[in-house]
């Protein structure tokens, strides 16, 4: 029996499901953190920032396919969750996050720490954000944060002043006039669209030549029926880049992902096609898909809202990918004309091999190409694979080859910085059998990483493993912005802001009881992932990278090498290593090695 509103809320948690939630103490949720001792069957995961908690209950969410939570203290500690919480927004990842607030009775006083919290997660929380003011309405605020973040995919927000938290129970509201009696029964659906649309868009795919299929993050679970639709139609198959692990990189019509970190394969793809099969993706970059009027369009998507907003679809099938797929499948009419699937297969083994001989070339002192080029073949067969936002994501993109059975994540669509450490964090919490390699630049690395170390440091020994791998790319640069610099404003390297400070983070990492491993040399990268892999506790090697090796995009615009161009004759301090390395791209791009 519940005895008070804070150990109501975790018995409710629990009914709903949750296992850990990750948060940070403060003196606004006093009266759950007490709640949280009285109890054993939820584990609060102490982090060292808030925005932490957010990004690892959004990776829960990702890794898990439940909902996940996290909890603050008033004012300054639910601001720290809006980073986080807005990454599982654009990511539309169901999260609940739990916020303290002031009594009931300073509300509105200009108290110490008051901050007007239904009006700050108004945006990121829109589907739902409440405050309780009443014992007798905890039971359905949470029945329908929960409901609402699981159905909706979407952040939800309770908020709980301090004195409410205190207050006795009251788990079964009276039966009288305003007062409800929510529930947390089985919510079932059909996700299947109608026999009518599925024979319509059937027949849009089966009058298409060249079939180019676009899977997204929610295509994750629809792999095998990707795959049967690809070889119907005679399809290749792009990737968005949260949908990288949709399908494995080992199928020889797989282009791999698409975009300004995507490949060369999907680029050609997408220009020649004459059908386009959207799959589970909010791909936002209408430019990387065909032009319009190009191609005769089919998506799937399970929100309608999403419906034809990046390409003007002739038809959209609402419902779940893989569900529908399923339906869809016995409407294809098998392509007897294999010419568009062989072209596809071609240019694929040929990217590869350009990847290869890129990743090969020689840099100073180690080609950042090379890091994750290694990194592919040593890939345990189950691993979480978790990426920062920076150039590391870049060379994950596309040198990292994906296997089924892998799972990967990013931040897709708020792209920030810093999430890589506290998602890997949540993946190990989630699956602790499991290797985890967290893909970080050292300007996230600095911006949270490190702190994420000291928690790494705390909680390890209860997964039952050290399978947890932190690579760094010490290249003293914030590198993805100093390109941009250069091809999207045609400015020269800003020094000031763009200059990273070194940081020993091999050294730290042995300071605080896990293992440090530093490679400054090519020859040792493939021997530094071996060891990493290897290594009895969480491990983060740091890579000595070179920052002057270009993240060219599958293809150069004029404008855009005009604007490289034009920030090298304004000076940029790093100008002649940059030329040689693009060169050295160029050159594989056009005679890439000789298959064996």
């Amino acid at each position: 029996m519940a005895d008070t509103v804070g150990d109501f809320l975790l018995q409710r948690l629990h009914a709903w499901g949750v296992q850990r939630v990750y948060g940070y103490p403060g003196d606004g949720i006093n009266g759950i953190m007490g709640a949280f001792s009285r109890q054993e069957e939820i584990e609060f995961i102490q982090v060292r920032h808030e925005e932490m908690a957010a990004f690892m209950a959004t990776a829960h969410a990702k890794f898990t396919g439940e909902v996940g939570v996290c909890l603050a203290t008033s004012g300054p500690g639910a601001v720290h969750l809006l980073n986080g919480l807005y990454d599982a927004k654009l990511d539309h990842q169901g999260v609940v996050a739990i916020v303290g607030q002031q009594k009931r009775m300073s509300i509105g006083s200009d108290y110490q720490q008051e901050v007007d919290l239904p009006a700050l997660f108004k945006d990121v929380a829109h589907e739902y954000v409440h405050m309780a003011t009443d014992p007798a309405q905890v039971r359905h605020l949470i029945d329908r944060a929960f409901r609402i973040a699981k159905e909706e995919r979407a952040v939800t927000c309770l908020i709980f002043p301090n004195d409410v938290q205190e207050l006795d129970a009251v788990p079964h509201p009276p039966r009288e006039h305003g007062a409800n009696h929510s529930g947390i029964g089985t919510l079932t659906r059909s996700h299947v669209p109608p026999l009518d649309a599925l024979q319509q868009a059937a027949r849009i795919l089966n009058e298409g030549r060249k079939v180019a299929i676009l899977a997204g993050a929610g295509a994750l679970h629809a792999t095998d029926e990707l795959i049967e639709v690809a070889d119907i139609l005679g399809a290749g198959i792009a990737k968005a880049l949260l949908g990288k692990a949709a399908v494995p990189d080992d199928l020889p019509f797989v282009t791999g992902t698409i975009g300004l970190l995507g490949t060369k394969p999907s680029h050609d793809m997408m220009n020649d096609c004459d059908t386009l099969l959207m799959v589970g993706s909010n791909f936002p970059y209408s430019e990387h898909l065909p032009k319009e009027g190009q191609a005769r369009g089919v998506q799937i998507d399970i929100d309608a809202r999403r419906a034809s907003v990046r390409y003007p679809m002739e038809f959209n099938l609402i419902g779940d990918s893989r569900d529908t797929l399923r339906a869809l499948i016995p409407l294809l009419q098998r392509k007897t004309d294999r010419a568009w699937q062989d072209e596809i297969r071609g240019n694929v083994e040929r990217w590869w091999r350009v990847l290869e001989g890129r990743a090969m070339n020689e840099a100073n002192p180690i080609n950042p190409q090379r890091v994750f080029w290694e990194l592919s073949p040593r890939l345990p067969d189950d691993c979480i694979i978790v990426g920062d936002s920076g150039s590391a994501t870049n060379w994950y993109a596309r040198d990292v080859k994906i296997r089924r059975g892998m799972m990967t994540s990013v931040s897709g669509g708020l792209s920030t910085m810093g999430c890589a450490v506290p998602y890997a964090i949540a993946a190990k919490f989630a699956h602790p059998e499991r290797q985890v390699i967290a893909l970080v630049g050292d300007g996230a690395m600095q911006m949270n990483g490190i702190n994420g170390l000291i928690t790494i440091a705390k909680y390890w020994r209860r997964w039952g493993n050290g399978k947890l791998v932190v690579m760094v790319l010490n290249n003293q640069d914030l590198n993805l912005v100093t390109w941009e610099e250069r091809v999207m404003g045609g400015s020269p390297k800003f020094e000031d802001s763009q200059a990273v400070p070194d940081f020993p983070y091999a050294q730290y990492a042995e300071l605080v009881g896990l293992k440090g491993i530093r490679i400054d040399s090519a020859d040792a990268v493939a021997a530094g992932w071996e060891a990493a892999l290897a290594s009895d506790r969480p491990c983060v090697l740091e890579m000595v990278t070179d920052p002057n090796v270009p993240p060219l995009p599958p293809d150069v615009p004029a404008k855009q090498a005009a604007a490289y161009f034009k920030a090298l004759l304004k000076g940029d301090p790093d100008a002649l290593a940059t030329v040689r390395a693009s060169i050295k791209e160029t050159w594989e791009s056009w005679f890439p090695p000789k298959k064996e």
